[in-house]
This record gives structure tokens, C-alpha cells and sequence, in this order.
């Protein structure tokens, strides 16, 4: 059934199969004349001959056509020819929909995107009608219209000639559209997943960019939730291992997890090519996955599938849609076992870290950490060789350290959490993730700069693809003095989550730490923009105004903070420049009254700006003594700059590695 583009000699036009109902014959029959002038293949209910089989002509149609147009209508949606087209070509995984008159599609594809023709008037030059083109366009990989080609109102006219000679694929009543597992767009004797990564995208990413949106949860427990927010990022997580990929991170990616934004409206927000979406279904011991990889330039799908499998093979699950995605963008992921992703073949285990990660995302309180712990710690009782639970145990017990333990628990809380990042990279070299982990935890916990520097940078080679890992390589950068990497990487994690408001917090120190204090404000006053009750932002803003000399609104900012020891240290320093005395003596009275040894760096930061050396430097050497993890910012903190010329302090940088 093909015939030759006269615009692109050699290449075969696709051919469309239209499904409408009768009642929309009239709209039907002005598509038509418009696709046909567009250069596409057409057949549809009016070219069955006389006396031939009406059903058996459909099904013929619908086995040889490239692509499907369902004109979803009041009236389509209530045909019982629209429903059994429909449910056939699910089987099919074929569909360009399109919604004549604003209804939506019935229950079971109201998920997936239709063009809106209800203001089209029958201009087959309109922009409804382009953007149906380029919807076949992506769906076959095959251009459907000589270059230079116009199509004029008066085209619309359908020709009076026998319709038994067009190619238009048109069935009454007749709606193909994907399913449970998506929309699949397709040309016979071609495989479209291959060859799309690396080209432009309208939508503004390369070619080889891709967000994964959180799996929706389709079981009737929603508790379950964050299992399939695990789904979705372990799916992440593998395709993040590949360097020729920039999977956006999941922050900026859960933003749009209502979906209350079209795909194309997604795609522009977050920069990318292509979106990743699904949903969950579980079932005891079953579970249904369904995926789908969306052009972020059309909005149509480009490949789909499910998978339903039982929990013991929902590893393979994982693994199996990020590989088929990543064949789709002609960029294919390697084959992950536990040794590269720190990954388990445990379902206990993994459900256990789940619970786990979710409770330490929510980081509401330290019960709520404590409980995290608890997750992890199970997960490796199931597990012991799941190199993931480890490194997310090290990283809980260093969130417990810094923020609620005893001086006392600090130094065994920090052993036990560089035992288990180390055990995580023992048992899973290539995770990137680990040495993040393990560099991490040797700075802060260890305060042993030297010794953090090969696993963070050996995280960076590894975790190229990964915001959090290259947002934890830039801070520590910055700290050390590595300006040139800490921008490069701070910059790479702000591509891959460019709305989450953590990583602009973490930009604004990078910028602070060069002393470029204006430089920092902006990416604070996006963050808070983002997240209005983010801790440390208004400190650090704050910070930065004290450093321009912008006392008032410095003090402001302090006041702002919600966090309580460094918004009364602010306080301390801004109410002294001021000349307020008192008020900056009871603020520092207040702070070693509440929090004492807990927070010796904030003490010597304000001796050190009340001119204070030989307390401040006393302060900072009981914290090096109890492992205040708030001297990794020794090196270059501008509050500090009164002691620099204290061989005392420069010996406390030397013990921690700083050069």
C-alpha cells in the first residue's frame, strides 16, 4: 500500500486510519481532504467497495496502517464501534487522538494526550493541523509533505472523484489508541525507537535529555505511594548511569507529578526532550507496570509498554524499562546488576529501603529520621550485600549526627557511617552514589578534607548523570577551593534539576564562598520563590548583605531565619555592627544558653567578627576536638577573615586537610 512522497523520492508516505463516528462525518470528511493535500496515504469508511465485508475491510485497514487518528467526540465516545476499535488498537499500540469538540476520552484513555480541534473550522493550513502532522511525523519517522507545500482553505473541499482511489485510512465509529501501556506510534518495517537522541527538541533540551515523572499509584491502597515513587526513581537512577544521558533529577521532576500540565508544557518547564511516565498496580505478590517514553516536542509517545510481573521479578522490571528507553534515544543503557547500582535481588529488602528513603526525604523530625534508619537497618538484614541500603545508612546516621545527636554520640554516630558508605562501594564499585556517600561523610563527619578528595571525585566520574552526587562534588569544591569545579558541576546539577530549590541554596553558597556576594542573592531568592519555608536561605542571605554592608536588610534577613542557631548568631554579629550592644550580647547569651557545644562553629564565628580572636580560636579548636561538622567551612568563611593571619587557625585548617 505505499507509494512514493514526490517530496522526498525514495521514502514512503505513511498511511492513516481514521476512527470517527458517523455523526462526525462532515469534520471527518474536511480532515481527510486535509491530510491527503498534506501528502498523507488515506482510507476511510467511504472507500469500502459495494457488497464488501464491511468489518473484514476495517480490520484489513487497521493491520496495514502506519499510524491511527481517533476523532474523540459527545458521540464518539458512546459508539460501541469507537470502544472495539479502540480496545483493538490498544492491542496495537497505535494512536494520534484527537479531540473534536473538547469531550475527553473515555475512561481508559482519558491519560493520554489529544490534540484540540474543537475551534478548527476546516483550515487545513491551521495550526491544529500542523501539529496532527508532526504528531505522524514523530509517530512514523516519515515526512508527509513535499517541502514548500501548502494547503489553502479552499483545499478542504473533499475531491468528487471515486474515494475508492484515496489511501486515507478512515474507519466509522473506529478509534485505535493505546491503553494501559500507552501510545505506540509505528511504521511497518521500522523500529522509530532508534535513532532520536541528540537531535534539538522544540521543547527546548537536547536530544539526549530525559525526566522520569513519578509513577502514579493505580492501587486502591494510596499508602502505597511510595512504592511507586520508589519505581520511578530506581528506573531514574539506571538510566542516570549512563554519561551520554542528563536525566533530570527527581525533585524538579515530582514537581509535575498531578500532571495538571500538558506534556509539551512539562517538557518546556523542565528543558528536556523526552518524558518517562507510568503507573503502578499492585496487587499481593503482582504488580503492573506501565510506561511510556513522551516526545517533550509533540506531546505524542514515542514507545510503551507494560510489564506485569510478580514482586520477586520487579528488578527486572526496573531494569527492562530503562534499557527500551534508552534504546529508544539511540543511547542504550548497559545492563545494571547489583555490581554498577548497588541494587538487591531482594524484595524485602528493596521494599524496606523504600520505606526508608520516603521517611528520610520527609526529614520531618528525628523521629522521623530515626525511623529511616530503622528502614535501612532492615533492608540489609534482608540484604546484607545491598550496596544502596548501606550508602543510605551512612547518609542517615550522618543526618542524625549533625542534627540531633549528643556531642558525646558524634564520633562512634560518624565511624559507623563511613564503615557503611565504604561497605556500599566494597560491594559496588561503580556506584556513584557510595563514593558521593563516603566523601561526604569524610568531610563532615571525619572533618579529613584530603581524605574526601578521591571518593568525591571519583563520584563525579561515575555520577556525571546524578544532580545530588554532582550538587555534593560542587559544594565540597567549593569548600577546598576548587572554584572552576565546583561552578562546572554546581551548574551540570542545576541543568538536571533546575527546580529544585536545594540546589540553588547549594549555588548561592558556591558563589559565597568565592566572595561573590551580590552573585549570591538571586539563586537564594529563587529558592525561596520555590520553597518559602526553606531553612538557611534567609540566613544566608543575610550573610551575604552583612558582607555588601547592607546592615538593615541584613538584620531583616536574620530575623527571617527559622532555623534557631543561625538566626540568633546573624543576630549576634548584625546587632554589633549596628552598635546595638545589648541586643547583640543577648542574642549570643540566648545562643550558647540553648544549643551550647552543639553549635561551637556559630560561637566562633561571632567572637571572630566581635574582634575576639583568642575566644574564637578556642572555639573553633573544642569543635575540631568533638567533630563539629560546621568547620568544613573554614577554609574560606568570610565571617571568619579576622583570623586568617592566626598561625593557630592556619595549623586547624592543616589538621583537616585543607591546602
Amino acid at each position: 500500500m505505499s507509494v512514493e512522497n514526490p517530496g522526498d523520492a525514495g521514502s514512503a508516505s505513511p498511511t492513516v486510519f481514521l476512527s470517527y463516528a458517523r455523526a462526525d462525518q462532515a469534520q471527518a470528511t474536511q480532515l481527510v481532504a486535509a491530510l491527503e493535500r498534506a501528502g498523507l496515504r488515506v482510507w476511510w469508511d467511504a472507500l469500502i467497495e459495494g457488497g464488501a465485508a464491511f468489518a473484514k475491510s476495517i480490520e484489513a485497514a487497521l493491520s496495514t496502517c502506519d499510524a491511527v487518528i481517533v476523532l474523540w467526540s459527545a458521540r464518539s465516545v458512546e459508539s460501541d464501534w469507537v470502544r472495539d476499535e479502540a480496545a483493538k488498537g490498544r492491542d496495537r499500540r497505535r494512536l494520534v487522538p484527537v479531540s473534536l469538540d473538547g469531550t475527553p476520552p473515555p475512561l481508559g484513555f482519558g491519560q493520554y494526550h489529544a490534540i484540540d480541534f474543537s475551534q478548527w473550522r476546516g483550515d487545513a493550513a491551521a495550526p491544529q493541523v500542523q501539529k496532527l502532522l508532526r504528531g505522524i511525523i514523530a509517530a512514523t519517522g516519515s515526512p508527509v509533505a513535499p517541502t514548500g507545500a501548502s494547503v489553502s482553505p479552499a483545499a478542504a473541499t473533499p475531491p468528487t472523484n471515486r474515494v475508492a482511489r484515496r489511501t486515507v485510512l478512515l474507519a466509522t465509529g473506529g478509534a485505535v489508541l493505546a491503553g494501559a501501556t500507552g501510545l505506540w506510534f509505528w511504521r511497518r518495517g521500522t523500529d522509530v525507537r532508534a535513532g532520536v537522541a541528540g537531535a534539538p527538541n522544540a521543547s527546548g533540551g537536547p536530544g539526549n535529555t530525559i525526566a522520569v515523572l513519578p509513577f502514579q499509584n493505580l492501587s486502591e491502597d494510596p499508602g502505597q505511594s511510595w512504592f511507586s515513587d520508589g519505581l520511578s526513581e530506581e528506573v531514574r537512577a539506571t538510566l542516570a548511569r549512563d554519561a551520554r544521558l542528563l536525566v533530570m533529577a527527581p525533585t524538579s521532576s515530582g514537581k509535575f507529578r498531578d500532571r495538571s500540565e500538558d506534556a509539551v508544557a512539562i517538557a518546556g518547564k523542565l528543558g528536556v526532550a523526552y518524558l518517562l511516565e507510568g503507573s503502578v498496580r499492585r496487587a499481593n505478590d503482582v504488580v503492573r507496570v506501565a510506561a511510556e517514553l513522551i516526545d517533550g516536542r509533540s506531546g505524542f509517545t514515542r514507545w510503551s509498554q507494560s510489564f506485569d510481573r510478580r514482586m520477586t521479578d520487579i528488578f527486572a522490571v526496573q531494569t527492562e524499562i530503562a534499557e527500551t528507553v534508552a534504546r529508544a534515544m539511540a543511547q542504550r543503557v548497559a545492563p545494571a546488576g547489583a555490581s554498577a547500582g548497588g541494587g538487591t535481588s531482594s524484595v524485602v529488602a528493596f521494599d524496606a529501603c523504600l520505606r526508608g528513603r520516603a521517611l528520610y526525604d520527609l526529614s520531618a523530625d528525628e523521629a522521623s529520621e530515626r525511623a529511616a534508619l530503622a528502614q535501612f537497618d532492615a533492608a540489609i538484614a534482608a540484604d546484607p550485600a545491598y550496596a544502596a541500603a548501606h550508602a543510605a545508612r551512612a547518609r542517615s546516621l550522618t543526618a542524625i549526627a549533625n542534627q540531633y545527636a549528643a556531642v558525646s554520640e558524634l564520633a562512634a554516630m560518624y565511624d559507623a557511617a563511613i564503615a557503611a558508605a565504604r561497605r556500599a562501594i566494597e560491594l559496588s564499585p561503580g556506584f556513584a552514589d557510595a563514593h558521593s556517600t563516603l566523601g561526604y561523610v569524610l568531610f563532615q563527619g571525619r572533618l579529613d578534607a584530603r581524605a574526601a578528595r578521591e571518593p568525591f571525585d571519583r563520584s563525579r566520574e561515575l555520577g556525571a548523570g546524578d544532580a545530588a552526587v554532582m550538587a555534593r562534588f560542587a559544594q565540597y569544591c567549593a569548600r577546598v577551593g576548587r572554584e572552576a569545579d565546583a561552578a562546572a558541576a554546581i551548574q551540570r546539577a542545576l541543568a538536571l534539576d533546575p527546580l529544585n530549590p536545594l540546589i540553588y541554596r547549594a549555588a548561592a553558597t558556591i558563589d559565597y564562598a568565592a566572595r561573590r556576594y551580590a552573585e549570591s542573592l538571586l539563586p537564594l531568592q529563587k529558592a525561596l520563590a520555590m520553597n518559602p519555608k526553606m531553612t538557611r536561605a534567609h540566613a544566608a542571605i543575610g550573610d551575604a548583605l552583612l558582607m555588601l554592608g547592607r546592615l538593615q536588610e541584613s538584620r531583616a534577613e536574620y530575623a527571617a531565619e527559622p532555623v534557631e542557631d543561625f538566626r540568633l548568631a546573624g543576630a549576634a554579629i548584625v546587632e554589633r555592627r549596628l552598635g546595638n550592644q545589648a541586643a547583640a550580647q543577648q542574642a549570643f547569651a540566648k545562643l550558647v544558653a540553648n544549643l551550647g557545644e552543639r553549635v561551637l562553629y556559630q560561637q566562633a564565628q561571632v567572637y571572630a567578627q566581635w574582634g575576639e580572636r583568642d575566644a574564637a580560636i578556642a572555639r573553633l579548636q573544642r569543635a575540631r576536638e568533638v567533630g563539629d561538622s560546621g568547620l568544613i567551612y573554614a577554609r574560606n568563611d568570610p565571617l571568619l577573615d579576622p583570623l586568617r593571619d592566626d598561625d593557630r587557625y592556619r595549623g586547624l585548617l592543616s589538621s583537616m586537610g585543607f591546602d
